[in-house]
């Protein structure tokens, strides 16, 4: 009987790296292909991905599994890049990493794979693919604090139906410590951060390089001029530091982000009245459904950005990719540009959409 093979994604990372050697002791046969996504250099003429590239030839030659180097630059470039500097400059506040799925991952990396006869791709991300009545569904991972699947919300049938997830029932200690016991050179690598590929910035430096600054008004809710901003696009709902404001402190001592006008190139804020941060209801559209598309009105849980607890909400299905959210209780600093994503009480993800508008108090 011929072994399966799997192309796993190398991103010479602790998750990845554990992954393919989860994979290999299945008895696959495992192939390790790292994406070249971002090209760029640091202060010190020093290229990230170059590093991430000598860990991956470290663990592959240790694991003894082929490895290979795909570019794929120019497809981050118009598919995510641009997308994400287009979001900002509406004034939104996009999640590039879930396009980078989409778009990158799950979309030229796989298909590059199966033209090299691979029968799946695997991933390091902590999630779970649980096969069922000839259908592909996707669940939280075992563990719930590194859980990624609101990074997947975007994927189909297809894509799912080739990828595998050797790290779903495992935490993250344990990936460590298999790293560790296995002298992988990965084992105490820090893990990463930031926006997918490019990594932790000063957000708003980098941003400066591609979206060129336009100072502007900061106004409270009554419209009076308050200070002055470096560019609306730089501020996210919600924020509260970089503001400037010292010295003009409101009744609560803490101004916050609560509204932004791109045509007028105002930025509003609200000190004291936090009713103003918080919203109702959402309407989500884009909304990919994973496995079965629902109808009507259902419970479930949402998560509205990465690292926040899920919340109740009820469940409007207003079109095939249009649905209206309607939070229990209400919510803080909701930003448009946002994915909600959509999971059952079991921890089985619907699917997910981008927040276009809110509803206040």
């Amino acid at each position: 009987m011929n072994k399966k093979t799997v192309v796993v994604g190398l991103s010479g990372g602790v998750d990845s790296s554990v992954a393919a050697y989860l994979l290999k002791q299945q008895g696959y046969n495992v192939v390790g292909l790292f994406m070249l996504n971002w090209e760029e250099t640091d202060q010190n003429g020093n290229c990230s991905a170059e590093a991430d590239f000598e860990d991956v030839k470290r663990v592959a030659n240790k694991l003894g599994i082929p490895y290979y180097t795909v570019n794929y630059a120019k497809e981050y470039q118009e598919r995510v890049f641009q997308y994400l500097l287009d979001e900002y400059k509406m004034g939104f506040t996009p999640n590039p990493d879930v396009l980078c799925n989409r778009e990158i991952k799950f979309g030229p990396f796989l298909e590059h794979a199966l033209s090299l006869g691979a029968d799946y791709i695997a991933t390091g991300h902590y999630c779970k693919r649980v096969d069922r009545d000839g259908k592909v569904y996707l669940y939280k991972s075992a563990d719930k604090n590194k859980d990624q699947t609101y990074f997947l919300n975007q994927l189909n049938q297809q894509q799912l139906a080739k990828t595998l997830f050797p790290l779903a029932d495992i935490n993250k200690t344990e990936v460590r410590k298999i790293a560790k016991e296995l002298g992988l050179v990965t084992a105490e690598k820090k893990d990463s951060t930031g926006i997918c590929f490019i990594g932790e910035r000063n957000f708003k430096n980098f941003l400066k390089n591609y979206l060129p600054a336009k100072k502007g008004d900061i106004c409270d809710l009554s419209g009076k001029k308050i200070g002055e901003h470096d560019g609306v696009m730089y501020y996210t709902i919600g924020q509260s530091k970089g503001l400037n404001l010292g010295g003009k402190a409101g009744h609560s001592g803490r101004w916050a982000v609560v509204k932004k006008d791109c045509k007028k190139n105002i930025l509003y804020v609200t000190s004291g009245d936090d009713k103003a941060l918080y919203s109702s209801a959402a309407l989500i559209t884009g909304f990919n459904w994973i496995t079965d598309t629902m109808t009507g009105n259902f419970h479930a849980k949402a998560k509205l950005r990465y690292r926040q607890a899920d919340i109740d909400v009820e469940v409007e299905v207003v079109g095939k990719d249009k649905v209206k959210l309607k939070f229990k209780e209400p919510q803080k600093a909701v930003a448009i540009g946002q994915f909600a994503v959509l999971y059952d009480e079991n921890g089985m993800c619907y699917g997910g959409g981008r927040i276009t508008e809110l509803s206040a108090l």
